[in-house]
């Protein structure tokens, strides 16, 4: 029987009472209290982040005593409990739903509401009169509101939980700069809202406060403000504590298997891992980890009846979430933002210092957006060097998201637009004929615009990239880049994707001769090539791959010529 998959779920009470699969994560409650009362953990959009802050409320929360054991009875947290379960008033805030394209006022009165409604929660759960609420309604700005909210609850100890406290903020920094900074930098009221809550963690009125989001960029004006907030974020304790480690994903993939016995079940858990895992935030940490909410995704979308992988790997919400951070490329200087994705494209890695804490004021630089990167998902620790930390796209998802946007970026920064229909035409033609004709057209006529402009500076890698980032505009492949096979490197492999047909799969070997080196050059790169693949295709893990053509493309810059290699 197919699992009850809690996606898009992040009310822990629901998922437990209601059936859903959950993987515990309460072991990290007593660890939470053994570094600190007041913790900041930041992790990627989609993460899981949501749930578990909810499983923190239903924890703590005095209200919910009385459902202790039949919430946590059979966790392992319900098993060893920490002195605090059951023990605080729980104040929940969150800042994911306000209007940033509208200007200051607008997101003024959208924080300042946000905060009003949990204070006004707070008082209506807790038993406080209409007195309590009027102070509340009687304050103009989010800072007054909290004052006051301190003022009435003086005496009591209070856990104060901050879901997406970046949201506003990350919207408006891929937006507008300034604004940003007038909102989140001193004499923001944002700032001014955090200094209150300073004031009530040194009064001890809140006397715990664990606050999630995506990126640091608030922290700098913050935490100056309030700078009690202990970051977990890149620590390897708490690598874990968020989003799935590799038992946890294969476990929600056994369903799959029971159901259907004739999928082999190595290549569904590599399936998985090459599209969702690969995130690392501490380079000591045990293991990568797996976006909860795509594997859940992957699960709950499983064709169970045909034994299928969903169409969409990625659920579409997911996908136009990302698509909006992508705005981020524009801040600070684009070009040089963009040297980092062509960087990350041809070479397959960065280098940057991990940036911890966000100064605007002292401007935006390399590190940051490679930084900013990182804390957003699109790319994953992998090393370190004395120059910096080793930053790589952690899986297909992302790699996908990235050759997408790169296609924006190629047509926005020559002036020049390729045709998706064409593309997707001309990938179809391969798939059903192995006719490589019509996209290698697509890719000669790419060459030949870019071949005038120098926002590109040709070579083979940039070609392969050319080619690549037409390739990942159809979904009819699974699509691999310099996939290890046996210690040998074939450029491209187009491999059959779930729940897709193909007739034919395909592998690429691309060459690049420089019009320097006339025809003779020409010929020599093509017969290298087919010398190269006829290797490839003695490989055992080759041989084994059904509707196989092969192929050699030279090209250099402007010209495209492809052969057939049996």
């Amino acid at each position: 029987m197919p699992l009850n998959i809690p996606y898009g779920l992040s009310n822990f009470k629901d998922v437990i009472t209601q059936g859903y699969h959950y993987i515990d994560k309460t072991p990290y409650i007593a660890q939470l209290e053994a570094v600190g009362k007041h913790n900041i953990l930041l992790r990627p959009r989609r993460f899981g982040k949501s749930l578990f802050l909810s499983m923190l409320e239903h924890y703590y929360d005095t209200q919910y005593a009385a459902d202790f054991d039949h919430l946590f009875g059979d966790l392992a947290v319900g098993k060893n409990p920490t002195p605090f379960k059951s023990s605080y008033p729980v104040l929940f805030m969150e800042f994911s739903g306000i209007e940033t394209e509208r200007g200051h006022d607008c997101v003024y009165e959208g924080f300042t509401n946000e905060v009003e409604n949990a204070l006004k929660r707070f008082l209506t759960r807790y038993g406080y009169g209409d007195e309590a609420h009027a102070a509340i309604d009687a304050a103009s700005s989010p800072y007054g509101k909290m004052k006051d909210f301190l003022r009435i609850i003086d005496g009591e100890k209070i856990l104060l939980l901050i879901d997406e406290y970046d949201h506003f903020a990350n919207s408006l920094l891929g937006n507008d700069l300034s604004l940003f900074q007038s909102i989140v930098g001193k004499g923001g009221f944002v700032r001014s809202f955090y200094e209150t809550l300073k004031t009530g963690t040194q009064r001890g009125t809140i006397d715990r406060l664990f606050i999630t989001g995506v990126t640091p960029i608030m922290l700098d004006s913050m935490t100056s403000g309030f700078n009690v907030g202990k970051n977990l974020s890149l620590t390897e304790q708490f690598n874990e504590a968020i989003g799935f480690t590799t038992a946890e994903a294969h476990g929600l993939l056994d369903s799959i298997a029971e159901a259907c016995p004739d999928l082999e079940q190595q290549s569904l858990q590599d399936d998985v891992r090459r599209w969702y895992n690969g995130y690392r935030f501490h380079l000591d940490a045990s293991e990568s980890m797996y976006n909860s909410d795509m594997v859940l995704y992957f699960v709950d979308r499983f064709d169970y009846k045909r034994c299928a992988y969903p169409k969409r790997m990625l659920d579409i919400n997911i996908a136009s979430d990302y698509g909006k951070i992508m705005a981020m490329f524009s801040i600070g200087d684009r070009d040089a933002n963009y040297a980092v994705l062509d960087e990350l494209l041809n070479q397959g890695e960065v280098v940057a210092r991990q940036v911890e804490k966000f100064d605007f004021a002292k401007g935006f630089n390399r590190d940051d957006f490679v930084s900013l990167l990182a804390y957003m998902g699109f790319i994953a620790l992998i090393d370190e060097r004395l120059a910096g930390e080793v930053f790589a796209i952690p899986n297909h998802v992302m790699r996908e998201l990235y050759f997408q946007y790169f296609k924006v970026e190629l047509e926005r920064r020559n002036q020049i637009t390729i045709s998706d229909r064409a593309i997707l035409l001309a990938v179809e033609t391969l798939a059903l004929d192995s006719d490589m004709q019509p996209l290698m057209a697509e890719l000669e006529e790419v060459l030949r615009l870019l071949s005038n402009r120098d926002s590109i500076w040709m070579d083979e890698q940039h070609i392969k990239t050319i080619l690549l980032t037409l390739l990942y505009q159809s979904p009819a492949y699974f699509i691999h880049s310099e996939r290890e096979m046996s210690r040998k490197y074939p450029d491209v492999l187009l491999l059959e994707r779930s729940p897709y047909k193909v007739n034919y799969q395909h592998l690429i070997e691309l060459k690049y001769a420089k019009k320097s080196d006339g025809e003779k050059g020409w010929a020599q790169k093509k017969q290298e090539g087919i010398e190269q693949v006829q290797g490839y295709l003695q490989l055992p893990s080759i041989v084994g791959l059904e509707k196989l053509s092969a192929w050699v493309v030279v090209a250099d810059g402007e010209r495209v010529e492809w052969v057939a290699v049996d």
